[in-house]
């Protein structure tokens, strides 16, 4: 290991230290060669490690990669296969571009443009908060690339036949063809079987500027997608110069005669406006008249239903013998939460189980907290969701309301049991995975909240419910209870709560505030006193006896 010199070196030095001192002499070479070898040996140990210790490149996440992975996860949500989202745009990725730049009529250089990409992600966040748009374009023929073309032509303020999947029939326009097409897909008829059924569609100049508008009766389809307990979904779509502008309206029994537009905006009238053109004039007979032909396409009117003879002082809308069932709520939650606040301040806090003096107070309570944790939770999922204004997101959650309406209306006359088994068969057949339902539900929780939109609130809070999250059944429970987007029921609360407290005490993790086991005691007391069953109040001897109630596991 050492060399001819060094050796002789170390020799000298021992024997040239040896005389009149031979044991320091000894001592002092033993150092000297032990420091010099060991000086050796470090140096030697330093080289071999320098030489063998093997070179790691640190990782590094950059933001193209990012980028990169958020345009490949895209790129596969719509078919367009470009692999695992690893942040690398190989040959695999830049196939999956060049498909989705030919399907949407770019110039397929499988390198995407700045607004290529930006299209194709806000697309995909979008897709992310559901609704029935995006269900109907999972069944139909491109699936949920489809919407891709549907998407651009919406920003682009263009619409062309076919683009989404939807054809035109019979020369309507276009944006009556998709709704025919969006009915015919929730209902067993087919579209053309759809036009050819008397009353589905009505036509009338209702904005006086000499085209034709169009009425659609989804009453006449046969499907309950469309229908709640006592009316049904009627589609009024005005020309204007851009194309025709679709107004949605909640309604049974009516006509052409029952709408006046200005420009593309509608209205229901009592009676017709001046002006307006009717296409079939009301009659008292109950049959059909006859049916009209448009571009090849029968378009029958609606039967008339013959009015009720007026009545005496004017009464002539008055209905006798007929219980009139008890109404909703409408008003605000808003408002309502800031009494209750107030309330709560007033009386020092909270109320719990051991002072426990008003039930419903105490559920209006915990209903205002479980509403701001919606809303807070809520609110940070649409914070993920990229490209999508709280514009489209509000008007994404607003398309809930026909897919809802069937089982809010069941809200007042079905149990919680079998209505949360009719709502895992929607679950079932949405075509959604369930991290999308759910992730699509707490969106519109926040939406409907926070605009007080009760349907949407309480439909997201039902969906909620069945796809697992029986925690969510409290919130259906304080609807009932207080009569906030359904008729008041303390009654039928009570399956709710029920269902709600189950879940929890057999383990299901706390989605309102999950820092106060407390709260189960209280839901249960509470839910119990409204329907008259709570014990008197808690003497102040036996208060500390309750306590122990109150888990802090």
């Amino acid at each position: 290991m050492f060399s001819k010199s060094l050796k002789t070196t170390l020799a000298a030095s021992v024997l040239a230290t040896s005389g009149a001192a031979p044991a320091v002499a000894d001592n002092l070479g033993a150092a000297l060669v032990g420091s010099i070898i060991g000086g050796v040996i470090v140096n030697e140990a330093h080289k071999n490690r320098a030489r063998k210790q093997p070179v790691t490149r640190k990782r590094t996440y950059s933001p193209a990669r990012a980028q990169n992975r958020e345009t490949q996860t895209a790129l596969n949500y719509f078919g367009f296969q470009a692999g695992s989202p690893d942040g690398v745009m190989g040959r695999k990725s830049r196939a999956a571009v060049a498909q989705y730049q030919g399907h949407m009529g770019f110039p397929a250089t499988g390198q995407l443009t700045q607004y290529e990409r930006d299209f194709l992600v806000s697309s995909y966040s979008r897709a992310q908060i559901g609704g029935p748009q995006v269900i109907k374009a999972m069944q139909g023929p491109n699936g949920v690339r489809g919407l891709l073309r549907t998407w651009r032509d919406e920003a682009t303020g263009t619409r062309s036949a076919g683009a989404g999947g939807y054809g035109s029939y019979g020369g309507l326009p276009f944006e009556v063809s998709e709704a025919v097409d969006e009915i015919a897909a929730s209902a067993d008829p087919s579209a053309e079987q759809l036009l050819q059924r008397s009353g589905f569609m009505q036509l009338a100049d209702l904005n006086g500027d000499g085209k034709n508008d169009y009425m659609i009766d989804t009453s006449v389809s046969g499907s309950s997608f469309w229908c709640g307990a006592s009316h049904c979904s009627v589609m009024v779509f005005a020309s204007t110069p851009q194309g025709y502008q679709r107004n949605d309206f909640m309604a049974r029994g009516v006509t052409t005669a029952s709408f006046s537009c200005h420009q593309g905006v509608c209205r229901m009238s009592d009676e017709p406006a001046s002006g307006t053109v009717q296409a079939v004039a009301p009659t008292p007979a109950p049959a059909p008249a006859p049916g009209g032909s448009v571009g090849g396409t029968v378009l029958a009117s609606a039967p008339q239903v013959a009015a009720p003879a007026p009545a005496a002082g004017g009464l002539a809308a008055l209905q006798l013998f007929q219980q009139p069932a008890p109404a909703a709520n409408t008003a605000s939650l808003t408002s309502h939460c800031s009494k209750v606040s107030l309330l709560t301040s007033s009386n020092g806090g909270y109320m719990t189980v051991s002072n426990l003096r008003d039930p419903e107070l105490a559920l209006g309570e915990q209903f205002c907290l479980t509403r701001s944790y919606a809303i807070n939770s809520g609110e940070a999922l649409v914070a993920k969701v990229q490209g999508v204004s709280q514009a489209q997101v509000d008007s994404q959650c607003d398309a809930f309301g026909p897919v809802v309406q069937p089982y809010l209306a069941k809200l007042g006359s079905t149990g919680s049991d079998a209505l949360v088994s009719d709502l895992q068969k929607f679950v079932l057949q949405s075509n959604m995975s369930i991290e999308q339902l759910s992730n699509t539900a707490g969106i519109c929780l926040f939406s409907g909240y926070r605009r007080d939109n009760m349907e949407v609130a309480l439909g997201a809070a039902l969906i909620m419910v069945g796809v697992g999250q029986r925690p969510y059944a409290e919130l259906i429970g304080h609807h009932l209870a207080q009569g906030f987007g359904v008729a008041k029921s303390p009654e039928q609360a009570q399956g709710w709560y029920q269902t709600a407290i189950a879940a929890l005490e057999t383990g299901s993790e706390p989605v309102f505030a999950p820092g106060q086991p407390e709260r189960l005691a209280l839901i249960k007391a509470a839910s119990a006193g409204l329907t008259g069953t709570i014990a008197q109040p808690v003497p102040a001897s036996s208060t500390a006896a309750a306590l122990p109630s109150f888990s802090t596991d």
